[in-house]
């Protein structure tokens, strides 16, 4: 919305065209989502306590979760909002991809909302059946992956990249057989719910979100911009680098939520903010053909994921359980770690993970 202020602006002073650069508007982004989340938080959570929207805990969890219960959530909506209001402030608003973007949040937003607020009105940790989630995610999905599928404008929008591989040595259109619509809708609907099973103890899931999205403006300013993408080896994508914006007001949002959601937590995202966030990078992969540095980055949440499959597989199959609990950091507080050291260490694990993304910058 600035940026068209900005432009007026240029007429009476040549120099307010700095605010039409990307590197000032990622850190304006960041900055406005930041101060947002830091100004209204303390209201929320004020305003969560007094209606009473708190947290229930799992009967069957690790009993030190009990000085949770009632702890404010659905923080999330307040996540959403410094997005949306940061995207519409500083990212250009005749880019496809913002309002795609825009639109998956809300969409995935209210799929969590409606599941918090079954956990609310039924008093327990189970809102929404898995059955009603998951077919609501799945048209939520579907509706983005239709989107980007009808505005492809080459076909280095449908490209399958492989890290550390060069795009002219081996590179594949997911047209072929039609396996775009699925590809993308398996990694928007996976990342959501992955990153909804990570966020189970405070600050797990939002920092990996946090440091991902950082290495997602990278990678969406050089997919975008054709002299990075001609230089680094990346197919162009016209328009993605306006992603970069989107990605930095996650980075804002999420540390501000930080500021709040630290051991001990003062107020939770709830299913309103982890299957939103989730699928915001899960999008943002889609659109500058990175998902399977996705999965490299997100390699906690896949592993989080991954061990509730196994713990069920293993139960359904065998009757017996792999982990003590699932998803797994569960099952390293029942073996006696402390909740800081798991949250920590897990970071530790995303920060070496996003930095061999990273290297795949140069590394091809």
């Amino acid at each position: 919305m600035l940026i068209y202020l900005s432009q007026l602006l240029m007429q009476l002073d040549p120099q307010f065209d700095v605010f039409l650069s990307h590197a000032l508007r990622i850190v304006l982004g960041v900055l406005t989502s930041l101060m947002i989340m830091l100004l209204l938080g303390p209201y929320m959570i004020s305003y969560l306590n007094k209606v009473r929207l708190g947290q229930f805990v799992r009967s069957d969890g690790p009993q030190s979760h009990l000085v949770k219960e009632g702890t404010p959530t659905m923080g999330g909506i307040l996540i959403l909002i410094s997005i949306s209001v940061s995207t519409l402030l500083w990212a250009h608003l005749g880019n496809r991809f913002v309002w795609i973007a825009l639109l998956g949040i809300w969409l995935f937003g209210l799929i969590g909302w409606r599941d918090d607020y079954a956990k609310v009105t039924k008093e327990n940790s189970k809102g929404m059946s898995a059955k009603r989630k998951f077919q609501s995610q799945s048209i939520a999905a579907f509706i983005i992956v239709l989107l980007l599928y009808a505005t492809n404008q080459s076909a280095n929008d449908t490209l399958l990249i492989i890290p550390f591989i060069k795009p002219e040595i081996f590179s594949f259109d997911l047209r072929t057989w039609h396996l775009y619509p699925i590809f993308a809708y398996l990694v928007i609907v996976g990342t959501s719910n992955a990153v909804n099973l990570t966020d189970g103890l405070d600050g797990l899931a939002i920092v990996p979100v946090v440091m991902i999205s950082g290495a997602l403006i990278i990678f969406s300013y050089v997919t975008g911009i054709e002299f990075w993408s001609d230089r680094l080896l990346f197919p162009h994508i016209g328009g993605a680098a306006e992603l970069s914006i989107f990605c930095a007001t996650i980075v804002g949002s999420g540390l501000g939520f930080l500021w709040f959601n630290t051991h001990p937590a003062q107020i939770f995202m709830g299913d309103i903010g982890s299957l939103a966030l989730g699928a915001a990078i899960g999008i943002v992969a889609v659109c500058v053909r990175q998902e399977l540095l996705l999965i490299i980055m997100g390699g906690v949440f896949v592993t989080e994921a991954l061990s509730v499959i196994v713990q069920v597989l293993s139960y359904k199959l065998r009757g017996k359980r792999v982990f003590r609990m699932a998803p797994i950091h569960h099952h390293f507080e029942l073996k006696g770690e402390p909740e800081a050291r798991i949250v920590v260490r897990f970071w530790i694990i995303t920060v070496i993970l996003v930095l061999v993304a990273l290297a795949s910058l140069k590394i091809r």
